[in-house]
């Protein structure tokens, strides 16, 4: 799945419970790893397209896709009287984010570097050229691609697994981040409006 990157912005409102809606929580943790596209040239260009919200902004922004890592960059609104929990669990989820596409970014790049190789590899074993008489690459067929594609998901088994491990455990810090927030924000509503916390 390549997703192109548009110039469109997402809006997305805040849950009073959660921080987020549910459309944009399957958005950000769908898989990250396409099948098509080229390998960019320079396997360092990990910078993000920059984007800009309204600075009078009172909610969250989802920017296009990333045409790297595939994934949408958010900037988190910060409230004007953000407390010092609530800037633990922005940064969290800031860092997590950066993290996460660190991760996809790296692992597409390889990943079609590595597809590329291989269809080549493939091609002159049979005796063809890259492209054919008429200009046009030449693919593989679908057998032949599931070769290479077990054998990358066989490769790369244990980064996968540590992967998955570290994005749970992100993940479950940041709910529970969400829920003391949660928390602390109705039991301010319920005092009228309290100190922060």
């Amino acid at each position: 799945m390549n997703v192109s990157a548009t110039g469109t912005l997402l809006l997305r409102s805040q849950c009073p419970y959660h921080g987020r809606n549910a459309l944009s929580l399957i958005i950000f943790t769908c898989s990250r790893l396409h099948s098509t596209g080229q390998a960019p040239k320079q396997a360092n260009q990990t910078k993000r397209a920059s984007f800009s919200p309204s600075s009078s902004s009172k909610h969250d922004w989802i920017g296009p896709a990333d045409r790297l890592s595939n994934l949408r960059p958010i900037i988190y609104h910060i409230p004007e009287n953000e407390t010092p929990l609530e800037r633990r669990l922005r940064h969290l989820r800031q860092e997590t984010e950066d993290w996460n596409h660190q991760f996809w970014t790296n692992q597409n790049i390889t990943f079609n570097k590595q597809k590329e190789e291989y269809v080549l590899t493939q091609l002159k074993a049979k005796g063809q050229e890259e492209r054919d008489e008429k200009g046009k690459k030449r693919t593989l067929s679908s057998e032949d691609m599931a070769v290479f594609y077990k054998h990358f998901l066989d490769k790369n088994f244990k980064r996968h697994a540590d992967y998955n491990r570290e994005w749970y455990r992100r993940n479950f810090t940041i709910t529970l981040l969400m829920a003391r927030v949660a928390l602390l924000r109705t039991w301010r509503r319920l005092r009228g409006g309290g100190p922060a916390v």
